[in-house]
């Protein structure tokens, strides 16, 4: 006898993009994905190079039901090209783990890979969960970046102060997957004046 999970329908019709760069935080990643399509959210994944180091495409196509996006060219599901279509149909683009690669790529307008193309081309609400080292996210090259994506209109969402896979405690550890999909839901969840 097989069970299905319980779901909600909080984002039922949506369409969720969810970017993974390249950094240990990404199996929190898996966790958020896995609630989002809990919730009744259609999500892709679309992954950096370095992000396959961390965690493999296969989780995510698992809780997703989905291929994943790994590359620029040659994926014939998308004859328009991946970052064209996949932004087309999405309500929002979420980045977790934003690396300070992904962050400074995304501040200067550069597309080099599937996923800065993606952030480019996308034109819907964007959110992204900054995760590093603690030195890294205190320089102030990191500091003017991320003031450029807010200025930008992209949500930060953390990151948080503890134990970071350097052995060491700092600021720079990735929001939890609870956090993340909260801003989420703040960012598509339809909003019901009668409740209080």
């Amino acid at each position: 006898m097989t069970t299905t999970a319980p779901t909600t329908d909080v984002l039922d019709g949506h369409e969720v993009l969810v970017g993974v760069s390249g950094g240990v935080a990404a199996y929190k990643t898996a966790m958020l994905v896995s609630r989002l399509v809990q919730d009744g959210a259609g999500v892709t994944v679309v992954m950096t190079e370095s992000a396959s180091r961390f965690i493999g495409a296969a989780t995510f196509e698992s809780l997703t039901g989905r291929g994943v996006v790994t590359g620029l060219f040659s994926d014939p599901r998308f004859p328009l090209g991946a970052h064209i279509q996949l932004s087309d149909r999405a309500n929002l683009l979420v980045v977790a783990p934003a690396t300070a690669n992904f962050i400074a790529k995304a501040a200067h307008g550069i597309a080099d890979d599937a996923l800065s193309t993606l952030y480019l081309a996308f034109t819907g609400p964007c959110l992204c969960a900054p995760a590093m080292n603690a030195a890294m996210w205190d320089k102030a090259a990191v500091a003017r970046n991320c003031d450029q994506l807010r200025k930008d209109g992209v949500l930060l969402v953390g990151p948080g102060d503890g134990w970071l896979s350097c052995r060491t405690r700092g600021i720079g550890r990735m929001a939890e997957a609870e956090e993340i999909r909260e801003a989420i839901l703040e960012q598509l969840a339809p909003v019901n004046p009668l409740q209080p």
